[in-house]
C-alpha cells in the first residue's frame, strides 16, 4: 500500500502517473544506459586511465548500480519483474544476487516492524538477547558500527556476513529456494572476474577489495541513521536533504520517509514530491531531518549515534550531537550492560519546530491506498 498525505496529493500523483515521463520512465532508461555504459567503458579502458583512477571510478559506478537495483525491485522502469530482474542481474557490485536482495528488501518495507532486528533484515539494531549473548569484541564492533567511520569501514563486512550466514542457515534448514540465484550469481561473477583480469588488467583481488567493498561502503553512507527506533513507524525513516551528488548516487532515496510512504514513486519524482509537501513530511517524520550526510559525518565521525540494542533503551538516545562523556561511557561501561547514550537537543527537532510494498499501519491522518 501507499500512504498519501491527503486527497490532493493522491490526485496529483495519479495525474503524474499518467504523464509521458512516468509512463515511459525515460529517465530511468537513460540511467540504465549511463550506469552500464559508464561501468564497462571505465573497465575496458582501465589501462588507459590507470588503475589508481579506474578502480575508484568503478567503485562509484558500482554503488550507483546498487541504487539502480533498488529502483528495479520497486517496479521501475517496467512492470515486468522478469525484465527488471534481467537488468539487475549483472554482478557489478560483487556481493549479492539481485533476487536475494529483492526479497530481503521487500521484507524491510514491512513498516510496522521497521528496525526490529528479528523481522527487518536491514536493521542495524540487535535484540537484547543477542546483546546478552555477544562477547566483548562483538559488542565493541556493534558499537563502532554506529559511528560514521565505523559504518563505512565495518558496515560492509557486517552486511556480507549477515547475508551469507542467512543463506547458509536456510540451506541447513533444507530450504534451497535461494540456491539457484546464488549459483547463477557466482557463475556470472566468475565470468566477469575473468574478463576483467584478462582484458582489462584488473586482478580479481583488486576488483573485490578495491571495487566491491568500497562500493558497499559508499552505500553505507546512505544507510547511516537512515532509520531510528521510535514508537511510531512513520518516525523511523529519515529525511536527508543531501547535496546533488548524493541525491544522484542514491537516486533520491535520501528522502527515505517519502520512499517508504510512496514506494511506487520513481526516483526522478521523489524530490519534487518531497519539496511540494516539505513541512508535512518533516512533521510526519517527528522531526527526523538532517541537512546532508556531511552533518552526520561532522557529528558522528567517531561518536556513537545510537546504542545498538533495539527497544525502549535505544529510544532514550535521540539523534542529536552526543556529549563527549556520553560517547566515552558508551564504549566503556556499555560493554557490560545495555548502553546508555544521551544527547543534547536534537537538530532535527529544532528544524521541525522551525519549519510495495511498504506501509501496513493505519495513520492518524492521511490516506492509504492499495496498488495493484
Amino acid at each position: 500500500m501507499s500512504f498519501y498525505l491527503d486527497d490532493a496529493q493522491r490526485h496529483t500523483l495519479t495525474q503524474r502517473r499518467n504523464s509521458f515521463t512516468w509512463r515511459t520512465e525515460w529517465p530511468t532508461w537513460l540511467l540504465i544506459g549511463a550506469i552500464y555504459g559508464g561501468w564497462f567503458f571505465i573497465a575496458s579502458h582501465a589501462r588507459g586511465f590507470g588503475l589508481s583512477i579506474a578502480i575508484p571510478l568503478l567503485a562509484v559506478f558500482s554503488a550507483w548500480y546498487m541504487s539502480l537495483q533498488h529502483e528495479l525491485l520497486h517496479g521501475h522502469p517496467t512492470r515486468s519483474p522478469f525484465v527488471n530482474r534481467l537488468i539487475g542481474f549483472a554482478p557489478l557490485a560483487v556481493w549479492f544476487p539481485y533476487r536475494v536482495y529483492r526479497d530481503l528488501h521487500l521484507q524491510h518495507h514491512d513498516d510496522p516492524h521497521l528496525t526490529h532486528p528479528e523481522v527487518d533484515p536491514e536493521s542495524y539494531f540487535v535484540s537484547r538477547e543477542a546483546w546478552r549473548q555477544a562477547g566483548v569484541l562483538t559488542r565493541v564492533l556493534l558499537i563502532a558500527r554506529n559511528t560514521f567511520a565505523g559504518r563505512l569501514l565495518l558496515g560492509p563486512a557486517f552486511s556480507i556476513a549477515a547475508t551469507s550466514t542467512q543463506a547458509l542457515r536456510k540451506v541447513a534448514r533444507g530450504d534451497w529456494a535461494d540456491v539457484p540465484a546464488w549459483v547463477a550469481h557466482f557463475v556470472a561473477l566468475a565470468g566477469l572476474v575473468v574478463w576483467l583480469d584478462r582484458q582489462c588488467g584488473i586482478a580479481p583481488w583488486l576488483f573485490v577489495a578495491g571495487v566491491g567493498y568500497p562500493a558497499l561502503a559508499l552505500s553505507s553512507v546512505r544507510s547511516f541513521q537512515e532509520h531510528r527506533d521510535a514508537d511510531l513507524h512513520e518516525h523511523r525513516s529519515v529525511i536527508n536533504e543531501a547535496a546533488w551528488f548524493w541525491r544522484l548516487l542514491f537516486l533520491n532515496n535520501n528522502y527515505h520517509l517519502v520512499h517508504h510512504d510512496l514506494p511506487h514513486v520513481p526516483w526522478f519524482a521523489l524530490r519534487k514530491v518531497y519539496v511540494a509537501s516539505r513541512v508535512q513530511y518533516v512533521q510526519r517524520s517527528g522531526g527526523f531531518l538532517v541537512k546532508g550526510y556531511g552533518e552526520w559525518a561532522r557529528q558522528y565521525a567517531f561518536a556513537v549515534a545510537m546504542q545498538p540494542v533495539h527497544g525502549d533503551l535505544s529510544r532514550g538516545a535521540r539523534f542529536g550531537r552526543p556529549a563527549a562523556a556520553a560517547a566515552f561511557d558508551t564504549f566503556s561501561g556499555g560493554l557490560q550492560a545495555p548502553l546508555r547514550v544521551t544527547s543534547t537537543t536534537p537538530v532535527a527537532r529544532r528544524e521541525a519546530r522551525g519549519s510495495a510494498n511498504g506501509e501496513r499501519d493505519a495513520p492518524r491522518h492521511g490516506r492509504y491506498e492499495s496498488r495493484s
